[in-house]
């Protein structure tokens, strides 16, 4: 009689579950960090909460057009009669204006809002893009061929996070300006484009330099790794080694510093068409329309408040989904 085969096969019988952990745990094993990190981030509320607000935002601002006409306004109607002699508006919310009109000029307030929210957003994504492109490229190079190169791209980064951001926005207006022939011999349009162009190459140069240190630095520890020194002796191209083995392993602090960018981008739009150096006229802006709001706050405050709430809960939001992006990437972390 024969001892160890029934017991053992009545063992796997009467444990058919015992199996089962362990296939769960292979496919938990499986899950790729950004796959983790996604399933991270749908489970977090604020999360989510903070991507919907930000999905309005840019539903606002794709289809800007369409809601001002549902509402029959648009950004450009001068309307003095609907404004005293002194520039107050004579009415409030209508059903024809449903964030009222503008002092002194009588242009509908709802128009210009969803408006508004176009440059703030195309200015930080588009900075935010570059900037990434730029500093992901700039820091893979510096960190993985080293010597000279890391030398001159470091002395590069260390020059542009030196320069004194604000001066530099200020002068690179009528810099540019002056070499399209002056800002007299500009119309409107072509001055406001220019600044729309100039606003985002300063937002970009100065947002590289920081996502190349960090992506250097994360390069210098992967570049000694058994995969790269692998593709490296059996003659893999450089370009395929940084982007097919490198790149991918750097996704984490791309998407976080990508994320806290946003924010930030937005807030530098408002606060430089706020100062005056930023958007223009006849692009609307909801910076631009704070700086005029501030003569009319006593006597319109909605004026104000519209493009201050717009610009508070768009920063909010995508500071908060920052936040969660960068906690659901860190390993640290559990939320």
């Amino acid at each position: 009689m024969s001892i160890g085969s029934p017991d053992s096969t009545v063992g796997v019988e009467d444990h058919p579950a015992s199996a089962e952990p362990v296939r769960d745990a292979g496919m938990a094993h499986g899950k790729s960090p950004t796959r983790i990190a996604m399933d991270r981030l749908r489970k977090d509320r604020v999360a989510m909460i903070c991507a919907f607000v930000v999905l309005f935002f840019i539903l606002i601002a794709i289809f800007a057009p369409l809601l001002a006409k549902l509402e029959g306004g648009d950004i450009s109607s001068f309307k003095p009669d609907l404004v005293d002699e002194y520039g107050f508006p004579t009415i409030g919310i209508t059903s024809d204006h449903w964030f009222g009109v503008e002092p002194k000029t009588g242009r509908d307030n709802f128009a210009r809002w969803v408006y508004g929210a176009r440059p703030s957003l195309v200015v930080a994504f588009v900075a935010t893009l570059f900037g990434t492109i730029v500093g992901v490229v700039m820091g893979l190079l510096a960190g993985f061929l080293g010597g000279w190169v890391d030398r001159v791209i470091s002395w590069i980064i260390d020059f542009v996070l030196s320069l004194p951001y604000l001066l530099f926005a200020i002068a690179m207006v009528p810099i540019v300006e002056n070499l399209r022939g002056g800002s007299f011999n500009l119309t409107p349009d072509e001055q406001a484009s220019t600044r729309f162009f100039v606003l985002i190459f300063v937002l970009s140069f100065f947002g590289w330099a920081g996502l190349a240190r960090i992506i250097r630095g994360e390069v210098l520890s992967l570049r000694e790794r058994e995969f790269v020194l692998a593709a490296k002796a059996i003659g893999v191209p450089t370009s395929q080694v940084l982007f097919k083995e490198l790149l991918p392993n750097l996704v984490a602090p791309i998407v976080i510093s990508a994320s806290l960018a946003l924010p930030a981008y937005v807030t530098a739009e408002a606060g430089l068409s706020f100062l005056g150096v930023g958007l223009i006229e006849p692009i609307p802006s909801w910076g631009q329309t704070i700086a005029s709001a501030t003569n009319w706050f006593k006597a319109d405050p909605l004026y104000l408040w519209l493009p201050v709430l717009g610009i508070t809960a768009l920063v909010l939001a995508l500071a908060l989904l920052g936040d969660a992006v960068r906690d659901a990437f860190d390993p640290k972390t559990r939320r």
